[in-house]
Order: structure tokens, then C-alpha cells, then sequence
């Protein structure tokens, strides 16, 4: 069995080899079949090389162990990863929305736009098959091992495939539909521009949301509390503070327990909440438990 950095080392540079593949691809027969909507795609499909470069040595850097400089560990690195490939795609989606719109506006002032050859739409339809393939490798070890990080960059893949979708659905009718219908190629342009920019908001918001350690998920946290709740003895948990360290979770609560119990016994508890807090969701989730002695009437009585 492959490590965690191993497997998402592995499924990232074989996403970079059809990546290559296809840029050189793209832009050949976009040239040759000349095809603005088919360069745009290419110009996509470059920027996928960015970000799997970026996956690779973030990602490295965040499965460094803790050290005197880094309690938390590196986790955060694999946030910043995240965030650079949202970048990347809005910056990409920026530039085919504008490159689109150019040519738009160039047509209805009656300037006669190339039409595209067949060999940019089988260009496309490859595209479409390939990176859709990428999206299901990738976002598969993604989910497994729990990297936001290769998780968006399955999620670059299937905006390619979009990005192709739209691409050949243009071609296609700038082909066949006559002269007049050249402007569907820079039209479908356009159209996944605006896919490719949601994608990247989407993706910029989950790594600021981790930067700016919001809270974990409302059923996540319910999930925490009934955890430690279901531990003999345990009357109640307060003060439960979640975050994400890029691919692990942080804890931290007060847990209230009989206050006659010895410092052993309330400490054997707690390892036993502790580990089972592990097992749910992972050995590396750093737990912090403060243990109090139940309260009455509202305050605490030495027993």
C-alpha cells in the first residue's frame, strides 16, 4: 500500500502527462484548424500544468512533521495550494472571457470570422475523454486521503472537460452551420469562461475559509460532541473549538465528568474519547481536552 504523499504524488503526474499530451494537442490543431475557442482550451489545459506542479510541491511541504518552528505541523501549505489553483483558473477564465468577447464584438461589426476546421472539434472530443478520466482518478485519491488540495485539482480537470464540452458544442456549429455561425466558436468561449470562474471562486472561498479557520461543519461538530458525550461518566461538552490544518482536523473542548473521580480514572477517560475521536476522523487530529468536575447549582463543590 502506497503512503498518502506517494499515492497523491503518483495520480498528480499522471494527471501532468495528459496534460502535456494535450496542450500540445490543443494547440497544434487549434492553430492548424484555427480555432479561438480550441486555443483557449489549450491555454486551460496549460494552466493545469501550473497547478499540478503546484499540488506536487505543496503538498510535499505540508507532510513535513511538526517542529520547533511548526506545532501545528505544515498543513497550512496544502491550503495555500488550494488557493493558487483558484487563482490560476480565474486568471484563465478571465483571459478566455476576454479573448472571447473581442472577437465577438469584432463580428458584429461585420468582420468575417475564420471558420474552424474539423481537426480542432476531434481535438476536443479527445479533451472531453480525457480529463473527464482525470477528474475520476483524481478526485478519487482525493477524497481518500483527505487532501482539499488534489480534490481541486480533480476539480481543474473536469473544468477542462467543461471547458471542451463548450469548445466542441461551438466548433461543431461554426462548422456546420454555415459562415454566418463562425461566431458560435469565440461564443463558446465565452460560455465556459463563466464556468471556469465559478469553479475558482469556489475553490479561493473553501481555502480562505481554512485560512481564516472557520469552524467546522455543524454535523461534524454534533458528531464530536455525541462522541465524547457517549463516554461513561461524561454529563456534557462546552467550548468546542473545530478548524482545519489542511488535511487534518483540530479539537478542542471541555468535557465535565464526576468530580470524585481520581486524576487516573479522569485521565483514562479521556484518552478513551480521545481515541475514538481518532478513529472517526483520523490518527492525525489534534485533540485538546480540558476536564471539569460537574457543577452544582451552578458551581463547582469540592466532593
Amino acid at each position: 500500500m502506497y503512503s498518502r504523499e506517494k499515492r497523491i504524488y503518483r495520480v498528480t503526474v499522471l494527471g501532468s502527462v495528459v496534460n502535456v499530451l494535450l496542450v500540445a494537442l490543443k494547440f497544434a490543431f487549434g492553430i492548424v484548424g484555427r480555432s479561438s475557442a480550441m486555443i483557449a482550451d489549450a491555454v486551460h489545459s496549460l494552466s493545469d500544468l501550473v497547478t499540478d506542479v503546484v499540488v506536487i510541491v505543496f503538498v510535499r511541504l505540508s507532510n513535513k512533521p511538526q517542529d520547533a518552528d511548526h506545532d501545528y505541523g505544515h498543513g497550512k501549505y496544502e491550503t495555500l495550494a488550494t488557493a493558487f489553483i483558484g487563482l490560476a483558473l480565474l486568471a484563465v477564465g478571465i483571459v478566455i472571457l476576454y479573448g472571447g468577447a473581442e472577437k465577438i464584438v469584432s463580428a458584429l461589426h461585420g468582420e468575417a470570422l475564420p471558420r474552424p476546421g474539423v481537426i480542432a472539434l476531434w481535438a476536443a472530443l479527445v479533451s472531453i475523454l480525457a480529463k473527464e478520466w482525470c477528474y475520476r482518478f483524481t478526485v478519487k485519491v482525493g477524497r481518500e486521503t483527505g487532501s482539499s488540495a488534489v480534490v481541486a485539482n480533480a476539480w481543474h480537470h473536469r473544468s477542462d472537460a467543461f471547458s471542451s464540452i463548450g469548445t466542441a458544442l461551438g466548433i461543431s456549429g461554426a462548422i456546420f452551420l454555415g459562415p454566418r455561425w463562425t461566431v458560435l466558436d469565440p461564443i463558446a468561449a465565452v460560455i465556459v469562461s463563466f464556468f471556469i470562474v465559478k469553479t475558482a471562486l469556489g475553490l479561493m472561498k473553501q481555502a480562505s475559509d481554512e485560512l481564516l479557520e472557520k469552524s467546522l461543519p455543524d454535523d461534524v461538530e454534533r458528531e464530536i460532541r455525541e462522541t465524547a458525550e457517549a463516554c461513561p461518566g461524561v454529563s456534557g461538552v462546552h467550548n468546542l473549538r473545530t478548524r482545519r490544518i489542511g488535511n487534518i482536523i483540530s479539537i478542542e473542548m471541555h468535557v465535565r465528568m464526576p468530580g470524585g473521580l481520581t486524576l487516573y480514572e479522569a485521565h483514562r477517560r479521556a484518552t478513551d474519547i480521545e481515541r475514538e475521536l481518532r478513529r472517526r476522523f483520523g490518527e492525525g487530529t489534534y485533540i485538546n481536552l480540558h476536564i471539569e468536575p460537574l457543577k452544582v447549582d451552578g458551581r463547582y463543590v469540592e466532593p
